[in-house]
């Protein structure tokens, strides 16, 4: 779906406004909450932009579906490449402070989400991944043949990839790696009861 479970938006938020991240990519934004939250509480929030709609924030996103794409997006996000994110992130000349992949993952298959990750990575200080602890069973949905659900990752499965922490959820697993993913100054800014090293 171009949405995500709500549980787990406060501590996403929480790391995110932590890391103050100059420059965001937002891989499979959907409805663009993300980019929406990213912009309001990097730049509007903290009052680090140059004025409304002049933002020093740097936020693109990459989106496989173009029919998701609104007016909402175009004034949020810097950039929006528009294809799919195993094809495009080699292809990027930027590099980012944070990658966000919200409820994307289970959308590729091990090998191809193996992929994602590692490019991802490549192009990234520090990676946000969130994905369902039960997937479930989900097909194509609005037209949309990427909705389909085609894997399940651990958190375990995601910190072979990089240092990290997983942020403790009932419903998702929440994993951020990366740069600072050995850095235990982020545990202060998520509750003992809420992190798992």
């Amino acid at each position: 779906m171009p949405t995500s479970q709500h549980f787990q938006i406060s501590k996403i938020v929480n790391l995110i406004v932590h890391l103050a991240p100059k420059s965001v990519l937002d891989i499979g934004p959907g409805f663009g909450k993300y980019g929406f939250l990213c912009r309001e509480y990097l730049d509007c929030w903290k009052d680090r932009g140059e004025g409304y709609g002049k933002f020093s924030t740097r936020i693109d996103a990459i989106e496989v579906f173009e029919k998701y794409l609104t007016p909402v997006h175009r004034f949020i996000y810097n950039r929006v490449y528009v294809g799919n994110a195993l094809d495009l992130l080699p292809t990027l000349e930027t590099d980012y402070d944070l990658t966000l992949m919200i409820d994307v993952l289970e959308h590729f298959d091990k090998d191809e989400g193996k992929q994602l990750l590692m490019s991802a990575l490549a192009k990234t200080k520090s990676l946000l991944v969130s994905v369902p602890r039960d997937l479930g069973s989900q097909g194509e949905l609005f037209g949309n043949e990427h909705e389909a659900h085609r894997a399940e990752w651990t958190a375990q499965d995601l910190l072979s990839f990089a240092p990290g922490y997983q942020i403790r959820d009932n419903v998702s697993q929440i994993v951020f790696m990366g740069a600072d993913g050995d850095d235990f100054s982020i545990a202060s800014i998520i509750s003992p009861r809420h992190l798992w090293g």
